[in-house]
């Protein structure tokens, strides 16, 4: 059996968007006829762009090759061009691929993909979600009212999540790391007291902030958030900086996450010896796929760390992330997005019920790709599946996070 074929879409969420501007869906076709399918998280070029590095790392590494063999073809594309460093954009082109050969090699075998990945150590994944406005919220005001997300999170928690994310505390710019303002510490203080107010101890509070601080600013924001006692403190400092995050880490008493940002175990580790992060949070369609990954958990239960997968794609890298979370002794929790589309281009065949996840029993990644509607919804614009923003923080009108990729409001 060998890889043969190619074919890469594009498909863009319809409204709200969550999940991003787009998604990159790989199918690989092998000489037998078997189909596997995968995701590329957002990388640093545009979508068409992406389309001619995917192609690329696939013929030049990939075509022709058993999809047994990942580990060679991940040495290929990580020493592509006498590098053997990680390479952000090569590795999400390669990570989308290397899922896809996971699916083939289930269906192939007739087993789902956590049975190859030594088995299933977690027979339900703790799942938690952004807090999302609800229908009757206002997609502008959501962002910056504490009572809106009490509400999104009290209607969570009546779901059966046990955890949920927010991020109240923006920009993200593109000057680095800024000291917050006082308002936007204030701000975060009142959305953490009017959401465990709401929630009490029946949820954990994660709170993002997508390195947005400097180091100094980070300890200040971490320091006020800490009576409210939040489970995770998420990238608090941009990512390339890991003694920086390991002062916030020594300095803050909320454990730190990171990862969404990081590709191969060459970024993690010194995460890691650097007791930056007890909580690490790949994107599996960036970080090097699942084997890669698999790797990295192995790593953190040396430093007796936890792995929680992040999540801001489509349904196939969550697919992904649930087998990866199904093999693994050190799993903490896995990030979802529940919308009609991410529903619906799977078919329904992974969902979540009362907060967990039950991993597929059905070979492959377990999931039946809606081709049809993936091909229905192109992307037709011109911005990247996330964006940082060029002004600065406002120190006199306030912040509002939406994303990097904000809403569309209609």
């Amino acid at each position: 059996m060998k890889l043969q074929d190619l074919d890469i879409i594009v498909t863009a969420p319809p409204a709200p968007g969550w999940g991003g501007r787009y998604w990159i869906l790989v199918k690989l076709t092998t000489d037998t006829g078997i189909t596997g399918w995968g995701e590329c998280y957002a990388a640093a070029v545009g979508p068409e762009a992406m389309r001619g590095v995917i192609e690329d790392v696939f013929t030049r590494h990939m075509q022709g090759e058993s999809p047994e063999n990942i580990e060679k073809m991940f040495r290929r594309a990580y020493s592509s061009g006498f590098t053997q460093r990680p390479d952000l954009t090569v590795m999400g082109a390669f990570s989308g691929l290397e899922i896809a050969c996971w699916d083939i090699l289930g269906k192939a075998r007739e087993r789902p993909v956590w049975a190859l990945l030594g088995g299933r150590m977690n027979d339900r994944i703790r799942a938690y979600t952004y807090l999302y406005p609800l229908p009757h919220h206002d997609l502008t005001a959501f962002w910056t009212s504490p009572e809106m997300a009490a509400e999104s999170a009290a209607d969570c928690v009546a779901r059966g999540y046990t955890a949920v994310k927010f991020d109240p505390a923006g920009p993200y710019t593109l000057r680095g790391g800024h000291m917050p303002a006082m308002s936007d510490i204030s701000q975060s203080v009142a959305f953490c007291k009017a959401i465990r107010e709401a929630v009490g101890d029946k949820a954990d509070l994660l709170f993002g902030t997508h390195g947005q601080f400097t180091t100094a600013g980070a300890i200040r924001l971490g320091q006020a958030l800490e009576p409210y006692s939040p489970l995770w403190f998420e990238e608090p400092i941009p990512p390339d900086a890991v003694e920086e995050m390991a002062k916030v880490a020594r300095a803050v008493r909320i454990p730190v996450a990171t990862g969404e940002r990081l590709t191969t175990k060459a970024e993690f580790a010194p995460v890691l010896r650097a007791g930056a992060a007890t909580i690490l949070q790949p994107a599996l369609g960036r970080a090097g796929g699942i084997w890669e990954m698999k790797k990295v958990a192995a790593m953190a239960e040396v430093y007796n760390a936890q792995m929680a997968p992040h999540l801001y794609a489509g349904p196939i890298e969550w697919a992904a992330n649930v087998h990866f979370a199904a093999s693994i002794p050190n799993l903490l929790m896995a990030e979802t997005i529940e919308t009609p589309f991410h529903d619906a281009l799977i078919t329904g065949s992974i969902c979540v019920q009362e907060g967990f996840i039950t991993p597929p029993e059905t070979p492959g990644l377990g999931i039946e790709v809606d081709e049809e509607l993936a091909r229905a919804h192109p992307y037709t614009g011109n911005g990247l599946h996330l964006e940082m923003r060029d002004e600065p923080c406002d120190y006199v009108n306030g912040n509002a996070f939406e994303g990097g990729a904000p809403a569309p409001k209609s």
